[in-house]
């Protein structure tokens, strides 16, 4: 991925936030029939310097025999992106020379991944990923709500994919190249439209740039 030195986010506790917050990632891998992407939620352990990510995939999906020889992987997670005009910058109404474009929050990351056919592990990792989405609900269902047999006859279905992060990307697009009004003129206008992510990270960014951060 392409990061100007403007763009870069390399802090790690920045890009684990934003993989817990937006968890549902794409699993790219490279088998003997190409490239193939997997769209997978996951969860981040914070085991390694960079973290582990760990998931499942149905038994019937190909991918994790492919995978069975240690792979190397990258699992990509957006945390949003919206299109920004160029009439929303100040300065384009005096000079005129602003452009469209697309801003954008992502993390790569990059690492080895281990198959764990094991019912234990898939158990464990269901059972947390429910806890984990399921939390919000007024009454959370757990896996304890089915029949038991129900559940195992399921868990059977599907196996375990763990990455060892080994290279962890990031980038930021927020127009932080531009002027502060700019930024702050853009990101106030995307607020008004209704959209949330991209204009909440814009106007903080205007405002670390008012603040000298």
């Amino acid at each position: 991925m392409y990061v100007p030195p403007h763009f870069d986010e390399s802090r790690t506790e920045v890009l684990h936030e934003l993989i817990r917050q937006h968890p549902f990632g794409t699993l790219v891998t490279h088998g003997a029939d190409g490239l193939d992407a997997n769209h997978i939620p996951f969860e981040l352990a914070p085991d390694g310097p960079l973290g582990t990510l760990r998931a499942h995939v149905a038994r019937a999906n190909p991918v994790w025999r492919e995978l069975a020889g240690g792979a190397e992987v990258l699992v990509i997670f957006r945390a949003g992106d919206a299109y920004v005009s160029p009439n929303w910058y100040p300065s384009k109404h005096e000079a005129h020379m602003q452009v469209p474009t697309w801003n954008y929050m992502v993390a790569h990351a990059h690492g080895r991944v281990t198959v764990r056919d094991d019912e234990r592990f898939v158990r464990g990792l269901v059972a947390r990923l429910t806890r984990t989405h399921e939390a919000a609900q007024p009454v959370p269902w757990k896996m304890g709500d089915s029949a038991p047999e129900f559940i195992d006859g399921l868990l059977e279905k599907i196996v375990g994919l763990e990455i060892e992060i080994t290279r962890l990307v990031g980038k930021s697009k927020l127009s932080q190249n531009k002027e502060l009004r700019d930024v702050r003129g853009a990101g106030e206008a995307l607020q008004t439209q209704g959209e949330c992510v991209v204009s909440a990270a814009m106007l903080a960014c205007a405002h670390d740039k008012a603040a000298g951060v």
